[in-house]
């Protein structure tokens, strides 16, 4: 009886099985199903931003009024992020996703009952729009957070780098998508309810294919050793763990000051450009070019992550190379007639500055394991809101008004137009000394990795012995 014994000794330990790990199809359906849930969020998220004057005109409001439904996403992000962490590290992934689906539909079915006529709300119609926008904004901190865990639960280690990307990337193409289709449904001011309908159709769909397509907590047999530890440390420990984890601070600064560059870069294009007479349209081929190389950079670099595992090296490589674009950028920008060289420098700091995000993402569950993957990846989102609010007032304080310029394309007010010399430069050195600082001093060992592998030496070790051992 003595094999027997020990076969059960290891079974007890969780041993003897450990090896055993399984995928599971429907996790494309969960992969599909948060992907359109993101890009829904981002499309709600800067529906009015494309066609601002159109919307002020429609809802008799001020144009700062209308930045309101964008800056509240911000805003409400900072507070919320941290719970959002406690219920996708606590409560699960099902319930976190489930419930982001159902705030961002009822959101944006709120913001259509500002343009019901029946309902005559007059000057109330405006808190119905940005009530709808605040459920949408409680929604985004869960849905960004959930592509790392979604990835960690449900994939394999060769899959989660690329699961992590599309997941992740669906959120900068919703915000692609918003760009082009708000200005063609809202050709005039009177289509703005038809905009709001069609937003709507996507945030539907996507809750219901959460609601139903997601049944489980976790998969019932891993599809890696790391799966099993997924949640392992409580909210407030994992908490503690990052905040003396030096490797994970220089990340999430670094990291969540590139996030805030880029947002910075994507809300101020227009107004960068327009000075130097450059068109709106120009401006919007430029973001479309940014956002579209940068889904090009995190596919490509997410598939090569996957099969070599250099988390550290591609990183440090692409924020080196988006700092040189974004140089490139603060210098091109300020001369007339340089409409190619701005597109090329567009698309590069698109390309690699994007890239990196999926795998910051990977790599900050990698030095912060056994930490669970929405904490770790939530605080760097909190982070990134943080520094974005601070770079954004520092930016604008930069600017100085300029009372004549023939060339300018932009809409002038009694004040004259704005110069933002000094603040793309400001940007572009920021961006530089960020991107050296990380290179030299972030250094880690990939944790999750080791631990699978020893994990695994373990098991072929255990289940060695338990063959060897005399049957009575």
């Amino acid at each position: 009886m003595e094999g027997a014994e020990v076969a059960s000794l290891l079974e007890e330990r969780g041993l003897g099985r450990v090896a055993v790990f399984r995928t599971y199809r429907r996790r494309w359906l969960l992969l599909a199903a948060v992907c359109l849930l993101n890009c829904s969020n981002a499309m709600l998220w800067l529906t009015f931003a494309p066609v601002a004057d159109k919307t002020a005109a429609y809802f008799h409001m001020s144009l700062k009024m209308v930045n309101w439904l964008s800056i509240v996403y911000l805003l409400i992000s900072i507070p919320f992020g941290l719970v959002a962490t406690w219920v996708l590290d606590s409560v699960g992934l099902r319930c976190a996703v489930i419930l982001s689906a159902w705030l961002n539909m009822m959101g944006s079915i709120i913001r259509m009952f500002s343009v019901l006529k029946f309902l005559s709300l007059g000057s109330q119609s405006f808190w119905y729009l940005f009530i709808g926008q605040c459920l949408c904004a409680l929604a985004q901190p869960l849905i960004i957070f959930s592509p790392t865990k979604l990835a960690a639960l449900w994939f394999p280690d060769h899959q989660r780098a690329t699961a992590n990307m599309i997941a992740s990337m669906s959120n900068p193409l919703g915000i692609l998508i918003a760009n082009v289709l708000s200005p063609a449904l809202v050709p005039e001011e009177k289509h703005i309810p038809l905009m709001l309908g069609v937003y709507a159709i996507p945030a539907v769909t996507a809750c219901a294919l959460a609601t139903v397509g997601i049944q489980e907590k976790v998969p019932p047999t891993p599809p890696s050793a790391s799966a099993t530890n997924s949640t392992s440390q409580p909210f407030l420990i994992g908490l503690k763990m990052l905040l003396r984890n030096k490797p994970y601070i220089i990340l999430a600064v670094c990291f969540g000051g590139g996030i805030g560059m880029f947002t910075c870069f994507s809300a101020l294009l227009q107004q960068i450009l327009c000075e130097k007479g450059y068109s709106n349209e120009f401006a919007g081929m430029n973001g479309a070019l940014f956002t579209v190389c940068g889904l090009l950079g995190a596919l490509l670099l997410g598939r090569y992550v996957d099969r070599t595992r250099k988390f550290i090296e591609s990183t440090k490589i692409c924020f080196c190379l988006s700092a040189l674009a974004s140089i490139m950028f603060a210098v091109t920008s300020r001369f007339r007639h340089q409409a190619v060289t701005l597109a090329i420098t567009s698309s590069l700091f698109g390309f690699f500055g994007f890239a990196i995000y999926p795998i910051a993402m990977e790599l900050a569950v990698e030095c912060s394991y056994p930490v669970g993957e929405g904490t770790s990846t939530g605080l760097i989102f909190v982070a990134s809101q943080i520094e974005g609010v601070i770079l954004m007032i520092l930016l604008q304080a930069l600017t100085v008004r300029v009372s004549e310029n023939p060339s300018s394309t932009c809409a002038l007010d009694q004040d004259g137009v704005l110069d933002w010399t000094t603040p793309v430069l400001v940007l572009a050195g920021l961006c530089s000394a960020m991107a050296c600082f990380y290179v030299i001093f972030f250094h880690t060992s990939y944790k999750r990795l080791h631990a699978e592998t020893n994990t695994g030496d373990l098991a072929k070790a255990e289940d060695t012995a338990t063959a060897d051992v005399p049957k009575s």
